[in-house]
């Protein structure tokens, strides 16, 4: 470490030590981190409009499992690789996937169904009319419980793209219906390791409604199903203007978080690196979680990116949110919170604004510089991948092909 990252180290200790914070707890805390990545996000990704390939860009499963080892080898805190059962588990036996990850350094992680591609779902998954098309989404989802069983993985990911493009195209309450007892049948053949994360998204592709369209709607599903059903936060799929933080506090106080997919939109969808349009919203975000973690210790929560990288080097991209997550949860942690709680109880609403917005603007890199040495690690993450040489050597490699396993 430099002399001036040592210097700024030594006055940032100093001052969360006037804000009566632990700095080993903070870095224990930070080293303990753990965010999975998504096997989409190395592949080619796109628009409804086109997918413009990226030279390099991973289409076999070994191919995401090893970029996404990169990702945790200069970061350290990402060791597991969400899924996509179709677009990961095709033809393949789900032993070599397991020990492929296992022999470049990574695991599997959440298990995500994938009920939206085929021709059948044109109408809806689990809320379409035609009981054939319903059952075929939920035995899909029954294997990928199995796949979960099999690869060790504790989390089931939920999303569906079921709703309705014009008034009258179907019953509201009928489709409600239908996805309560779809869910229910799988959340039944869970084991009881398994949590159920059931994602809502205010609208697309149904230009009309959305069949779980809120976090209220995904909440109300997973009451129906059980306690190890809970709702799943992707930051992109919310109205403009929402408060996310307000909506995270409420699903933890109701034990129904389930965890997230970070990410960031300015506009409509949700593929943009985590803190790129609104840092502030993220740390907001953080401090409900970490003053939920300091009351429960034992508290689970699955953190999971969710992006799909069209303009920026996939792999870059991922270390880039790493990063930002890294950052964001160190400035929740310096909130003084002996302070804000008296402030608050003075309504004294100047003082509770600024002592969460010292956080905010702490400068924190001096602290995550000292982690990751602590930890083996480059105290640069990005500036380490670039100078290992992966990246261009992936891109001779593999060059430009015709890809799957991606979104466009």
């Amino acid at each position: 470490m430099g002399y001036e990252i040592k210097e700024a180290y030594k006055v940032l200790c100093d001052q969360l030590a006037d804000r009566g914070i632990d700095v080993d707890d903070v870095k224990a805390k930070l080293k303990a981190q753990d965010v999975e990545t998504p096997s989409w996000a190395y592949a080619d990704g796109g628009t409804r409009f086109k997918t413009f390939k990226q030279p390099g860009a991973a289409i076999t499963y070994q191919e995401k499992f090893a970029d996404a080892a990169q990702v945790h080898k200069f970061t350290g805190i990402c060791p597991r690789v969400a899924v996509h059962v179709l677009w990961d588990f095709v033809d393949v036996e789900i032993s070599e996937v397991v020990e492929y990850a296992k022999s470049v350094g990574v695991g599997v992680g959440a298990i995500n169904p994938t009920v939206f591609e085929q021709e059948e779902y044109m109408y809806g998954s689990i809320a379409h009319p035609d009981p054939k098309v319903r059952q075929k989404a939920v035995e899909h989802m029954l294997d990928s419980v199995e796949i979960g069983r099999k690869t060790g993985s504790n989390f089931l990911s939920l999303w569906f793209a079921d709703g309705t493009n014009y008034p009258g195209m179907d019953d509201f309450v009928d489709r409600k219906h239908r996805v309560e007892d779809c869910l229910k049948t799988v959340y039944d053949a869970m084991p009881e390791t398994m949590t159920m994360g059931i994602e809502y998204k205010l609208f697309e592709p149904g230009f009309y409604h959305t069949d779980i369209a809120d976090w209220g709607m995904a909440c109300k599903f997973a009451e129906k199903c059980g306690p190890n059903a809970k709702a799943l936060v992707d930051l992109g799929h919310h109205a403009r203007g929402v408060n996310i933080e307000h909506i995270v506090a409420t699903l933890i106080d109701e034990g129904r978080l389930a965890g997230f997919h970070f990410n960031n939109a300015r506009y409509a969808d949700d593929d943009l690196t985590f803190g790129s349009v609104n840092p502030y919203e993220g740390f907001l975000i953080y401090n409900e979680l970490v003053k939920a973690e300091a009351a429960d210790p034992d508290l689970k929560i699955a953190y999971m990116i969710d992006q799909s990288h069209n303009v920026k080097p996939k792999i870059e991209a991922m270390i880039q949110t790493v990063e930002a997550i890294q950052y964001t949860y160190a400035k929740a942690m310096c909130i003084d919170r002996e302070r804000l709680a008296k402030a608050q109880a003075e309504m004294n609403i100047v003082d509770c604004e600024n002592i969460v917005s010292q956080a905010f603007f702490t400068d924190v890199r001096p602290l995550l510089h000292t982690v990751r040495e602590e930890m083996g690690l480059d105290p640069e993450p990005l500036q380490a991948f670039r100078d290992g040489g992966y990246q261009q050597k992936i891109a001779e490699e593999r060059g430009i092909r015709d890809s799957g396993g991606g979104l466009g």
